[in-house]
């Protein structure tokens, strides 16, 4: 009979740490899941106790005689590679926190620990089981609280130097106005739910939430047009540099704040076709993510299951 296999998989992001155990299909084994809030005004050890929390619950469940493969740890960046380490920009107590050390003390020997940036897992889960099956030269993008993103490049996980490679969120796409900070021209403050709602509050709108926003756009109220607009404009933009860059064939886009109107994808679509200098660069695909809200944990754990496309 054959031994069951799972991967530990763990998350971390700006606002919780989650664990589960997923198994060789991608499938989240039931009772395994649990979440833990954090956020920035974590403290370290309160950051550290809230994954030590999460991760025995999803050894605890564990079937009798299964085994645990390795443990895959999606993270907010930036993140060292060769330190293992993580410096999550909205959990300031955490700079450098060895959290490869941390989660293998948790295990134990035998199963070894993977760290990647959370975007970069987000594609390779993409490539594994969700919308970018297949395909060789993907990206995948998340459009949320912030943005977030990873590559699928000849095959294969793209991860950088350090581990960094796929931090769309922070590429600029504007020219930095003079006395402004470079943060200000960047695709996360330009498309991401929160950053959009407060542009559209500055110029007066009254909503206060996305799913405001998301009414008033199906409604037509000229702000929330226009700031759905500026969303998906940047992101365009930021899609065609990439793909003009690295030759993509599918972007798969996912995250909350992409579904804040139904023609989301289709106003990006049509940026690209007007942004693209290089002809080839309008080839690629624009398709919705075909993961879930499990789609965290189901790129850390595919850093175990999927190890051998790492790059």
């Amino acid at each position: 009979m054959a031994v069951s296999q799972y991967a530990l998989a763990v998350d971390i992001g700006g606002t919780k740490v989650e664990s589960a155990l997923v198994d060789a299909d991608g499938q989240l084994l039931d009772g395994s899941r649990d979440r833990r809030p954090t956020g920035h005004g974590s403290t370290s050890d309160e950051l550290a106790d809230a994954v030590r929390a999460v991760v025995a619950h999803a050894l605890a469940a564990l079937p009798e005689g299964a085994v645990i493969l390795g443990t895959g740890i999606g993270s907010a960046g930036p993140v060292d590679l060769a330190a293992g380490t993580v410096s999550p920009i909205n959990l300031p107590a955490w700079r450098g926190y060895p959290i490869v050390e941390l989660v293998a003390s948790l295990v134990g020997p035998g199963a070894p620990v993977t760290l990647r940036l959370d975007g970069v897992s987000l594609a390779l889960a993409e490539h594994w089981v969700g919308a970018t099956q297949g395909i060789d030269n993907a990206l995948a993008i998340t459009v949320s609280t912030g943005v977030g993103g990873g590559l699928i490049v000849n095959g294969r996980l793209l991860s950088g130097g350090t581990g960094n490679a796929g931090h769309i969120g922070q590429l600029q796409v504007r020219t930095r106005p003079e006395g402004e900070s470079s943060e200000s021209v960047t695709l996360e403050v330009l498309a991401s739910g929160p950053h959009t709602v407060r542009w559209a509050q500055e110029l007066g709108w009254s909503g206060s939430r996305g799913e405001d926003l998301a009414r008033d756009y199906a409604a037509g109220v000229e702000l929330a047009v226009a700031a759905v607009r500026r969303s998906a404009t940047a992101l365009g933009e930021a899609i065609t540099s990439v793909t003009t860059l690295l030759d993509l064939d599918v972007v798969a886009v996912g995250g909350g704040f992409s579904r804040v109107s139904p023609d989301y994808l289709d106003l990006v679509r049509a940026v690209i076709d007007e942004a693209a200098y290089n002809p080839y660069a309008t080839r690629i695909r624009v398709v919705r993510s075909g993961l879930s809200d499990e789609s965290p944990l189901i790129g850390a754990a595919a850093l175990v299951h999927q190890a051998h496309l790492l790059g």
